[in-house]
């Protein structure tokens, strides 16, 4: 019987031959100039998107719904309903007012003692125990908000607390700095101040490193007073510098709460009630899911606001200064 003639042999890449293929394949598309760092990004991409951009939109849209955890009833859209009700609130106003105003002088005071005192260690390197004395300066920012809180707020005890200790030894009568409420607000406002003068100190301290040695040497040559120094030379080259450390100051005081919470809860009565204690006590305390998001929406707002001021600020000043 006649067979008919052998398939022709094809030859087929085995499997390692493909395999070492495709991963030199793929290790040149990854050595490829523009898609490393677009591979180093991603993992912060991804964390950008999952815990920033993906909350932000649902706390955008929440904004617009009635939702409350303790009415038992689905969200329901309602529009501009609760942008409505809390523009139309004079206790959000108050708080609105009472945190700018905290957050005016705290961020005064800390710069001016930040510049201060950043001055004084700037050109002193032998100066004894200066090591130290940084050390020590910089341990106030160190600290949770919550420690520092908790730190201070037995410290300002009218019975057993050592400030009160101090003033009774010599002849006065202890203060209740935590539930006086003429006093309470300037209590929280010297904590915060005590907290954040050192990150504004780091700042003067970055600001001055940036200062030409050339130029202050020729400010010494031609005796220039301090202050023209500080004006002409120190504030032209640290100013950006400065500002930046100013926004954040501005910014992170504007949303002070834990410190509020820990200290006085936003008491006596509303004395020390910011704005940010406001927010946490309709989301947290109320449960009203809807109007919160509403408040921390606005609150956002207000915080883009300060930069977009501080930049225009700082660039309209730069394009001034070279206008000729």
């Amino acid at each position: 019987m006649e067979t008919g003639a052998p398939a022709a042999f094809t030859p087929t890449r085995d499997a390692p031959a493909a395999k070492k293929g495709f991963w030199e394949d793929f290790t040149r598309f990854l050595g490829r100039r523009e898609i490393l760092p677009l591979l180093l990004l991603l993992p912060v991409l991804i964390f950008f998107i999952v815990w920033n951009l993906i909350p932000t939109l649902w706390l955008l849209g929440l904004g617009f719904y009635r939702f409350s955890l303790t009415s038992g009833r689905p969200p329901r859209f309602a529009g501009l309903y609760n942008y409505r009700n809390i523009l139309s609130d004079a206790g959000i106003w108050f708080d609105l007012s009472r945190t700018f105003i905290f957050v005016f002088f705290a961020v005064v005071l800390e710069t001016l003692l930040g510049m201060a005192l950043g001055l004084l260690f700037w050109n002193s390197h032998r100066l004894p125990g200066r090591r130290i004395a940084l050390t020590m300066l910089f341990s106030p920012m160190v600290l949770t908000p919550v420690a520092a809180g908790t730190f201070w707020r037995l410290i300002y005890d009218p019975t057993f607390g050592v400030l009160n200790f101090a003033i009774r030894s010599v002849g006065f009568p202890a203060i209740d700095f935590l539930g006086n409420s003429n006093v309470a607000f300037g209590a929280v406002l010297a904590v915060d101040v005590w907290m954040w003068t050192p990150f504004m100190v780091l700042m003067t301290l970055a600001a001055l490193a940036s200062v030409p040695k050339a130029e202050l040497e020729a400010a010494e040559i031609d005796r220039l007073a301090w202050h023209q120094k500080l004006r002409l030379i120190v504030l032209h080259h640290g100013k950006f510098i400065l500002m930046l450390g100013i926004l954040l100051r501005t910014i992170d005081a504007f949303k002070t709460m834990d410190l509020i919470y820990d200290m006085t809860y936003g008491g006596p009565g509303s004395t020390t009630q910011l704005v940010a204690m406001t927010l946490y006590r309709r989301a947290f305390d109320s449960f009203n899911m809807g109007s919160s998001s509403a408040l921390a929406v606005i609150l956002l707002l207000i915080s883009i606001a300060f930069t977009a001021t501080f930049i225009f600020v700082l660039h309209w000043r730069e394009r001034r200064e070279a206008t000729p």
